[in-house]
């Protein structure tokens, strides 16, 4: 079952919180603990604007010692038009997120508010995916929405608060992912099944390096059969096309493990029982079907 249009023009309502260009760039080690940086929906009016701040914890008279940022709507279709039609995005920017520098070795903490459809271990995985790292993230939005759109606002705070750019090739696989996790949940009807089923392929991926196309394609079924999950061919196949991407970014799988700690110790108290060790590509299954036939 696909993502529902209404439910998904509020999910979009905010991802590219961040798209406009701030003057301030602090070096990472001043500013990791110093003042949050917020990034705030450009369609907010005053009301929804003042019930935002309230559930980011953040006054307006404490707001002028922020960076702030405002995301538009064409910020939004910039980054989602790939994967969601125009519709399904809407026209306003809603979500809102806070960022704050946390110690190093601290991973990524995610709280929401008024989300109802990304989960915390949704967001946890893509940022991690995005290399983002040591940060606490609020994401907040002024009525129920999604919350999909706020990806890319946590991605852009984090880039003004360390000054350093996030590579748009890792922006846009981490937003592939958020909104191949969000159709998973809705299909299955289990967040946390999907998120956990897109880590675990992840994690073997990452690990594995350079699993084929095929490789991956039995990493995914191995993974839905362990978590006893049934996949539709399309759910699948986005699958296998987002670690096909993924595979491209060099990820480093402790930083990953440690980024997203949470999801990934669920992962672990799972016992899966898959790897990169056990998956046999097409063509090795024909070569040992040859082999065996032979001998």
């Amino acid at each position: 079952m696909r993502i529902k249009k209404q439910k998904l023009a509020l999910l979009m309502a905010g991802i590219l919180l961040m798209t406009s260009p701030v003057s301030v760039m602090a070096d990472r080690e001043d500013a990791k603990l110093e003042k949050p940086y917020v990034s705030l929906g450009a369609d907010l009016n005053t009301q929804e604007r003042a019930e935002v701040l309230k559930l980011l914890g953040v006054t307006e008279e404490e707001l002028k010692q922020y960076t702030v940022a405002t995301i538009t709507n064409q910020d939004e279709h910039d980054y989602l038009d790939s994967y969601l039609s125009k519709s399904v995005i809407g026209t306003r920017a809603l979500s809102s997120v806070l960022v704050k520098g946390k110690t190093d070795g601290s991973g990524i903490q995610v709280t929401t508010h008024n989300i109802t459809y990304c989960t915390t271990g949704m967001y946890q995985n893509a940022l991690a995916t995005a290399g983002i790292e040591d940060a606490e993230i609020v994401v907040a939005g002024p009525f129920n929405i999604s919350g999909t759109a706020a990806l890319v606002g946590a991605i852009k705070s984090y880039e003004n608060m360390t000054g350093e750019k996030v590579e748009q090739e890792n922006v846009d696989t981490a937003t592939n992912e958020l909104v191949v996790t969000g159709q998973l949940a809705e299909s299955v009807g289990d967040s946390e099944k999907a998120e956990q089923l897109v880590g675990a392929v992840k994690e073997e991926v990452v690990e594995g390096e350079n699993l084929s196309k095929e490789e991956i394609g039995e990493v995914v079924d191995q993974a839905a059969q362990e978590m006893e999950v049934k996949l539709s061919d399309e759910d699948r196949q986005a699958i296998i096309e987002l670690m096909e991407k993924i595979k491209g970014l060099d990820l480093n799988l402790d930083s990953l493990k440690q980024q997203a700690k949470d999801l990934y110790d669920k992962i672990d108290k799972l016992n899966l029982d898959i790897n990169p060790e056990k998956v046999q590509g097409f063509f090795s299954k024909i070569i040992a079907f040859f082999k065996n036939l032979f001998s």
